[in-house]
């Protein structure tokens, strides 16, 4: 293997000084008053031989990677794909590279994470965090890192974050169910403790409980990466409450994984069962019916997600006030959800 040319060997060979070298390397040759003539001397030197600096060593020098990590709960999922693709553009632009990540909602995982991108020395974090990880973020915070939380928030934690009025999608969704004259209405999600998460539960109850319609039917599954592990319960739901007339789904996760549940069963939206899921997906579009979906404004949380972070990087000195953004959301309706609907 081709031994990597260093900044030691470029200096032996032109019979400069590493030191040299370095400044003109780094641009600031000028600064340093190196003359004209060795600048080209060793610029020339330099592409000849195809010189690459090592990145870590030049951040170790300049305190910047110009990298920012990116941790997504799973980065197969359309919704955070599409918002880290998104994030990458303008980051992109504005010299950074995004390195991405699947935390699984794992805090132990996202620990190591975490660690990896201290050792690889980024600029910023940027995350759509998981329990557990309060500790590890406020440390973060106190070395001076910029973090910007996006789709739900670490209550105590005091950092930015974007996210969406949960709480009114669902509430708002539920209602929709209910002006279409469905009674038995069911919320269907993964268990979590997350604020987003209990936001969603928590618009569905209070929809249920304005117009005095109960039981309230939460049904909460544990999330796991085998999808079989999903449906069995799924399936069990379904089989165990033949009077609901309506789901609203909490993920397109869960909401997918339903509609192949209900498939199997020879079930039929919006006759047997109406249905809603949260984050809209192109896969529901194309379903026959297409189905009634709550769509995340996912360009604008990523601009907004971008935006605060690049201010922070470019401002490190002050102490910017923490910004708390809630978006709204949109809810499709399309023929999963209407009563009528042929």
């Amino acid at each position: 293997m081709k031994k990597k040319l260093s900044i030691v060997d470029i200096a032996n060979a032109l019979n400069v000084s590493k030191t040299t070298i370095s400044f003109i390397l780094n641009g600031r040759a000028q600064e340093k008053r190196i003359g004209a003539d060795l600048v080209e001397k060793v610029m020339k030197y330099v592409a000849e031989v195809g010189y690459k600096p090592n990145s870590l060593a030049k951040s170790l020098r300049t305190g910047k990677s110009n990298t920012i990590g990116l941790m997504v709960e799973d980065i197969s999922n359309p919704f955070f794909a599409s918002i880290a693709r998104l994030i990458e553009d303008r980051a992109y632009k504005n010299g950074y590279k995004i390195i991405y990540c699947s935390t699984d909602n794992d805090t132990s995982k996202t620990q190591d994470l975490i660690n990896m991108f201290r050792d690889r020395h980024v600029d910023g974090y940027i995350m759509a965090p998981p329990e557990g990880i309060e500790e590890d973020i406020e440390s973060l915070i106190k070395d001076g890192m910029p973090v910007v939380l996006f789709d739900r928030h670490l209550p105590g934690v005091k950092t930015d974050f974007i996210e969406v009025d949960n709480l009114f999608s669902t509430y708002n969704a539920t209602k929709h169910l209910m002006d279409q004259g469905f009674k038995n209405i069911a919320f269907v999600t993964f268990a979590s403790h997350q604020t987003q998460m209990m936001d969603r539960v928590r618009g569905y109850q209070d929809a249920m409980k304005s117009t005095g319609l109960k039981p309230t039917i939460v049904k909460e599954i544990v999330f796991n990466q085998d999808e079989e592990q999903i449906m069995a319960p799924l399936r069990d739901f379904f089989k165990g409450n033949p009077d609901v007339d309506a789901i609203l789904f909490g993920t397109n996760h869960i909401g997918t994984c339903g509609l192949k549940i209900m498939h199997e069963m020879g079930l039929k939206a919006p006759t047997d069962i109406a249905v809603i899921s949260f984050d809209d997906y192109d896969v529901f579009k194309l379903h026959s019916p297409p189905i009634t979906a709550i769509a995340q404004p996912v360009e604008e949380i990523a601009d907004n997600v971008i935006t605060v972070l690049l201010e922070k990087l470019n401002d490190r000195l002050s102490s910017p006030k923490l910004q708390s953004i809630i978006l709204k959301t949109d809810l499709k309706i399309r023929n999963s959800s209407l009563k009528n609907a042929v």
